[in-house]
């Protein structure tokens, strides 16, 4: 189901020569009075010719700019390509998102070469962890399901980075860790860019247990039969309209020694058409990534399992199709939902936020620590922050972490609030509460309905929890940039996996 692209990533410190690429990138900045050749390997001769001819080769260093120029003899490669890292300013270290994107950028257009030598100024471990995790993004493709490449260029395959730390005895642990995190957002790239006639209910969960093989992980499975037994109502409720019904995936992570436990909830709609509220046919395609929660949880426990992270996380995957049909769901319809709630479905089209609830419930009779959900939920979150930055709501106590997180990880994420007077749009004339309320301010409305299922803890107090809207950025209809492809973007996963990991630093 999953064919993941990978790259092999290693470091060197010195003589090119002896580790000889196709191509050596090397970085520009955009300076105030013009393009910076950034620090790299070559002579000073070399370096200072180079410099020189920047304005007439027409390098800017503008961010995603790349040129490719001969290679020279003393580097080994048949290809010196020199690659734009934005603005730069004196004194100022470039950071490390800059450092990311730009290699991301130079592998991701260097496609159809085998190898390359990344040149980029590394002062600590960070800026190297941050130009492999660049790299390991920038060197994807989804091919699944063409007969013929028709001129398509297969990935780089190995990463060689230029730095003088090479020689840390921390080194081999940060490629890995880059490596894992490539894997992890690639994967969750792939799952999104499947095809709905590929990717359904029961495939995508064949596809949690192939994907958790060889990891210390347990997969669990409720069909249509034991969700409908346990009263999953929200689950069953989007999902019978479709002839592939629902499914509900467990995946635990449950380290010896854990300092921590998490638990993530993920949207994982394989095809969104509405439902009975169906939606306009222009765009409609794009509704594959609808899933988009489901994967990213996935693989972000997939990838703490891998490192070995001591932080108990299980992912609730909550899929179904939400399709229109004489069986499905209609509006004006009421769900009994797994714990008990009811809840008049105004809008089918609002599907989301039934099948987050059942997973939100079942998590939280796990008592974790923290419950995260992931979600495409709704269509104001890209009104309210467009298609690249997330937002986040919910406890305090779980969205300052999370933005600390993205902004560590280098992922553009920002807090919402949830305002009282949204909960009373909620209100339904014949059961507990609506699928829909408030339409200005969707994006808060809808974890404020999120947040009615949240259980509480053995304390007695509401269990922490936060909700993450991706709907604009899991998905790229626009051109390539930096490390991010078009279609599915993985974002999310970077956020999640530090914030696990700054869970076990605070209680070091």
């Amino acid at each position: 189901m999953v064919k993941n692209t990978e790259i092999k990533l290693s470091a060197i410190a010195r003589d090119l020569k002896k580790s000889p690429s196709e191509a050596l990138v090397i970085g520009v900045g955009q300076g105030p009075d013009g393009p910076v050749l950034l620090e790299n390997p070559l002579t000073a001769k070399s370096a200072e010719a180079l410099a020189g001819s920047l304005k007439v080769l027409g390098v800017t260093g503008a961010a995603d700019q790349l040129i490719r120029l001969p290679g020279l003899p003393e580097t080994g490669a048949s290809v010196l390509v020199l690659t734009g890292l934005g603005k730069v300013r004196d004194g100022q270290k470039i950071s490390e998102e800059s450092l990311r994107r730009a290699a991301g950028s130079a592998v991701r257009q260097l496609a159809g070469l085998s190898s390359v030598t990344i040149a980029f100024p590394t002062a600590a471990l960070g800026d190297v962890a941050a130009v492999a995790e660049g790299a390991s993004f920038g060197a994807y493709s989804f091919t699944d399901h063409r007969s013929e490449k028709n001129g398509l260029k297969d990935p780089v395959k190995t990463a060689v980075i230029f730095t003088e730390l090479a020689e840390d005895r921390n080194l081999p642990q940060t490629l890995k860790r880059a490596a894992l995190i490539g894997k992890a957002v690639n994967a969750t790239r792939s799952l999104v860019n499947q095809p709905p006639s590929h990717l359904y209910p029961e495939s995508f969960a064949e596809a949690a247990k192939e994907l958790s093989k060889g990891l210390p992980v347990k997969v669990t499975v409720w069909d249509e039969k034991r969700l409908e037994k346990e009263g999953f109502g929200g689950i069953m409720g989007v999902g019978k309209g479709s002839t592939r019904q629902p499914r509900l995936v467990k995946v635990e992570y449950s380290p010896a020694k854990a300092t921590a436990k998490i638990a993530l909830v993920g949207k994982g709609i394989t095809f969104d058409t509405g439902g009975i509220s169906i939606k306009p046919a222009l765009g409609m395609g794009d509704m594959k990534s609808d899933m988009a929660g489901a994967a990213v949880v996935l693989n972000t426990v997939l990838a703490l399992a891998g490192l070995g992270v001591p932080v108990k996380a299980t992912a609730w995957l909550c899929i179904a199709e939400n399709m229109p049909s004489g069986a499905a769901t209609r509006p004006a319809d009421v769900l009994k939902m797994f714990g008990g709630k009811t809840v008049e479905v105004l809008n089918t089209d609002a599907e989301g936020r039934l099948v987050m609830a059942d997973g939100i419930v079942a998590a939280s009779q796990e008592y974790p620590d923290a419950i995260i959900d992931v979600a495409t939920l709704t269509g104001a979150q890209l009104i309210a922050l467009g298609n690249r930055t997330a937002g986040v709501m919910g406890a305090d106590s779980v969205t300052a972490p999370l933005k600390a997180a993205a902004d560590r990880a280098g992922e553009l994420l920002w807090p919402m609030p949830l305002p009282e007077e949204l909960r009373p749009s909620l209100d339904s004339q014949v059961a507990d509460l609506a699928n829909i309320g408030e339409r200005h301010g969707g994006m808060m409305t809808a974890a404020v309905f999120l947040q009615e299922f949240v259980g509480k803890g053995k304390d007695g107090e509401p269990i922490p929890w936060a909700h993450i809207d991706i709907a604009g950025p899991s998905f790229n209809n626009g051109s390539p940039y930096g490390y991010t492809p078009k279609q599915g973007t993985g974002c999310t996963v970077r956020t999640l996996v530090a914030y696990a990991e700054d869970l076990l630093a605070a209680s070091a």
